[in-house]
């Protein structure tokens, strides 16, 4: 295998310099920008050039001995017949020889070639989403504007394609991003019925470090202002963070509630029935990790509360879109029944944590935004919180990578897979 590097000003002079020098048959394996314009690497198996070179030394032997015929090789019309003939000559290789080529091709080289393969889709979905993306530029430069901004405001690309789609016609940015954001708001799942009005047992799960117990004590100390102190009871399921149930039963003796402990689900009935003339009982369960073994334990624990059980998934504002969507994933097991976003207050962009919201198809049930118990918490609010994430935006603008978006749009993705 032959490889060569290339440098042009441009991907179409480079790629025109490849077929010049290594023929139709090359394979691109990487691209990148340099400061001449564009680099690529490109190589060429070369089994059947070296056939042709071993032919036409065959051929050219007897005449190197020949003053006459060395004079003649240097004429077009002798050039044009040694090329045929050492064609002629690949052509008729011997058929043993060939297999003899085929099975030197090892493991090893069919994972190169496969490499080989991914890179030159991987440059060739590059190429066609930075030509989708300048081709809206020029098309409809409010669109790609609009779709740059969703991203900015920090939600998924699918979602952010959604809303450019079924706003696209407007062409008045400042209106089509108004509207963009209402439609956004009807996107996110909210609960229509006050958990605090239904009562039951409640548990709050999620990671570790988003604000579960602090919830914990907003929800039993929002409860108890309304309908007593009596008629809440409180559990904790983490005996893994250092001082954690100190930390609920600090809270009880505040609001004058009882907590309970439970390791395992024989102890979590235990603690049910003897809280089971309380209205409301609040469970705070420890947090887990993508690859902590504990969350089946956990699972079970909460198990044995029975039918009554409503599963609350605890998210954080300030973290990163990806996370956030393993934390859904993992926390699937749990069966939560809503979702509520804390640390508001904390966050510069609630982009990543609408889009999570959405794709969970969880209803959300509260929002918090800060460690003042009861104050920071409220119930969610839809448009309120896509008008506080388009002021964060505001506030603290973002900057988007333009390949990222390029790629980002659907066009260039569609177009790539075609």
């Amino acid at each position: 295998m032959k490889i060569k590097r290339f440098v042009a000003p441009d991907m179409r002079q480079a790629l025109r310099r490849v077929r010049e020098t290594l023929g139709e048959d090359a394979v691109i394996l990487s691209n990148k920008s340099v400061a001449e314009g564009v680099e690529l690497t490109a190589a060429i198996d070369l089994v059947a050039d070296e056939e042709i070179e071993v032919a036409g030394r065959e051929l050219r032997a007897p005449r190197e001995q020949d003053p006459v015929a060395r004079r003649s090789t240097t004429s077009p019309r002798h050039q044009a017949a040694t090329a045929q003939r050492q064609r002629e000559a690949a052509r008729t290789a011997s058929p043993r020889r060939a297999e003899q080529a085929a099975a030197e091709v090892s493991q090893q080289e069919l994972l190169a070639m496969r490499e080989e393969m991914q890179n030159l889709r991987r440059w060739l979905q590059a190429e066609l989403s930075s030509m989708s993306w300048h081709d809206l530029g020029q098309r409809a430069p409010h669109v790609q504007e609009l779709f740059q901004r969703l991203m900015q405001l920090g939600l998924a690309a699918d979602l952010a394609q959604d809303l450019v789609q079924r706003v696209g016609g407007i062409e008045d940015l400042e209106l089509a991003w108004r509207k963009a954001l209402f439609f956004l708001a009807g996107e996110i799942p909210v609960c229509d019925q006050d958990v605090l009005e239904r009562g039951g047992v409640l548990a709050l799960v999620g990671p570790t470090g988003v604000g579960k117990t602090t919830s914990i004590a907003k929800i039993a100390a929002r409860f108890a202002l309304r309908h007593g102190h009596r008629n809440i009871g409180l559990i904790s399921t983490d005996n893994f963070r250092i001082g954690a149930r100190d930390q609920l039963h600090t809270y009880g003796r505040i609001l004058n509630v009882p907590v309970r402990t439970a390791d395992d689900p024989q102890a979590m009935g235990d603690a049910i029935d003897s809280l089971s003339d309380r209205r409301l009982i609040l469970i705070d369960t420890a947090g887990m990790g993508a690859n902590n073994e504990r969350l089946e334990e956990q699972i079970e624990t909460l198990q044995a509360v029975g039918p009554n059980l409503t599963t609350l998934l605890t998210l954080s504002a300030t973290t990163e879109g990806a996370a956030m969507a393993r934390a859904v994933d993992l926390f699937s097991a749990t069966r939560p029944d809503a979702c509520m976003l804390t640390k508001l207050d904390e966050a510069a962009s609630l982009g990543a944590a609408i889009s999570a919201v959405i794709h969970s198809g969880l209803p959300l049930a509260w929002i918090a935004d800060g460690q003042r118990v009861p104050e920071d918490l409220a119930p969610a609010r839809a448009h309120p919180l896509v008008e506080r994430a388009a002021a964060l935006l505001e506030e603290y603008p973002a900057e988007c990578d333009q390949t990222y978006v390029a790629l980002s749009y659907k066009g260039g993705r569609s177009n790539a897979r075609v």
